[in-house]
Order: structure tokens, then C-alpha cells, then sequence
């Protein structure tokens, strides 16, 4: 059984708190590729940040999330990711139409239920790795979640709950699918 599970959504819509939790509860978490490039970035001084050059951005997240993926198998328990190579390859594809998310999500799955965080203004916030509104994080959302339905994955949209209650749902409703 494919152990590795994306928690993806609205941007601003709890996802990296969830995995905090999750991990404090003793599972692997992977952060957000998109977080992780845009703190090198701006510690170097580079321009593959999403508000500069989103096109190498997205190339860069493509990357990140591939081998993310890789060193997760294998894994015994459950590996949550904040976010994953669908979410990078939906952004390049939507960028540049390249064709590239059908191939990169045949050959690298998830399990096969997703977790998108929906949209949720009062928790929405900004900060220097997410300078964007909360408008384009609706735009986003609203191109991601019909997305993982084509590709062949189960979506469930996360209720508004608190964190803890976030976390015990995942877990339950991936218990119940073993």
C-alpha cells in the first residue's frame, strides 16, 4: 500500500500546521517544497521565487517534489506532504501548457486519497514565503481541486476544525481504508 499521503489546498488554509501536528504525533512530514525554495532563494539572492520567476519556480518545485517522493518509499508508517509534485507540475502545466502533469503523476503516486484544506479566510495569513492574496490562493485552489479527480485520486476537502481534530480525521479516514 502506498504509504505517502498529500495534504494539498488552499494556500493560507492550515496545511503546514497540520503537519506540524501530525509529525508531533510521531509521523514522517515532508514541508512544503515551495516554503523550502523560497527561503534558499532569498538567502541567496536568487530569482526562482514565485513572485519573480514562476516559471523556474515551478521547475524548481517539480524537482524538490520528485525526490521528496523518492526518499519517502520505503517508509514503514504513514509520510505526509505539504503540498507535491502534482501541485508544482499543475503550476507549469497552467504557466506554460506544457503537458507535463499526466506523465509526472503516472509515474510518481500517492496514496490514493488527497486531503485538500479549502479555502478559510479567517485563518488566511501572509507572511515573507506567501506574499500573495488571498484571491490568487482561491485561484489556485480552484484550479488544483479538480485536478486530482483526473488523475485518478479520491479528494477529501478537509473540514474547518481545529488542528487536532484535522489530524485525528486524516488518521482515521486512512485507518478505515486499510
Amino acid at each position: 500500500m502506498n504509504r505517502s499521503v498529500l495534504i494539498s489546498g488552499c494556500s493560507g488554509g492550515g496545511k503546514s500546521t497540520l503537519l506540524a501536528e501530525l509529525g508531533r504525533r510521531g509521523h514522517a512530514i515532508v514541508e512544503e517544497p515551495g516554503r523550502r525554495i523560497v527561503k534558499q532563494e532569498l538567502e541567496s539572492n536568487g530569482t526562482a521565487l514565485p513572485w519573480v520567476d514562476m516559471v523556474a519556480f515551478a521547475r524548481r518545485a517539480i524537482g524538490m517534489a520528485t525526490a521528496d517522493h523518492a526518499s519517502a518509499k520505503g517508509q514503514a508508517g504513514w509520510t505526509f506532504f505539504d503540498r507535491g509534485l502534482i501541485d508544482a507540475a499543475s503550476a507549469l502545466q497552467h504557466l506554460t501548457g506544457e503537458p507535463v502533469l499526466q506523465k509526472l503523476s503516472t509515474a510518481y503516486r500517492y496514496h490514493q486519497t488527497v486531503f485538500l484544506t479549502p479555502p478559510w479566510p479567517e485563518i488566511y495569513t501572509s507572511d515573507p514565503e506567501r506574499r500573495h492574496g488571498f484571491d490568487e490562493a482561491i485561484a489556485e485552489y480552484d484550479r488544483l481541486a479538480p485536478t486530482y479527480p483526473t488523475l485518478g485520486y479520491e479528494v477529501v476537502v478537509l473540514p474547518k476544525i481545529t488542528v487536532a481534530d484535522r489530524a485525528d480525521f486524516i488518521l482515521d479516514h486512512l485507518e478505515a481504508k486499510e
